[in-house]
């Protein structure tokens, strides 16, 4: 049985914005090849982090609105509680992370997951003893 895998928002707008070619082409195969028959999780802050990047890039609300779909379907959806939003503020104070990451983590966490890819956070950091942190990019930063 696989783990289940939290996917932070970042990930989802290098995978439909190709200004970074080499990091659209890395969370592209992220999520077609590495990550196809895994349970991803994401929660209602990542989509609405996503609808509020991709609106930066200009994306059209019906653009934006058929990639939401995308994600909803080849993930499960989270709904941020009062629980993870506590849960958060522990992390935050434990850790030193923004409020957001933190949320983010907290999410994660309560979720099973034992993997969190996200490019915003400290790659191969351990949090609570079993949620790591994974940025898909980090190999790709050593050869710059």
């Amino acid at each position: 049985m696989s783990a289940n895998i939290f996917v932070d928002t970042n990930i989802f707008v290098y995978a439909h914005v190709s200004n970074d070619k080499l990091k659209h082409a890395m969370a592209v195969k992220l999520l077609t090849i590495k990550l196809a028959g895994e349970k991803i999780i994401v929660s209602t802050q990542v989509l609405s982090e996503f609808y509020s990047a991709m609106s930066k890039y200009k994306r059209s609300h019906e653009e934006i609105s058929c990639f939401l779909g995308d994600i909803i379907q080849c993930a499960n959806v989270i709904g941020i509680s009062l629980p993870t939003f506590e849960f958060s503020l522990k992390l935050k104070e434990r850790y030193g992370y923004s409020f957001w990451d933190s949320l983010i983590l907290a999410a994660a966490m309560e979720s099973g997951c034992e993997n969190l890819y996200s490019e915003d956070m400290q790659h191969g950091r351990i949090i609570e003893g079993s949620l790591i942190i994974q940025n898909p990019f980090y190999s790709a930063i050593d050869n710059f």
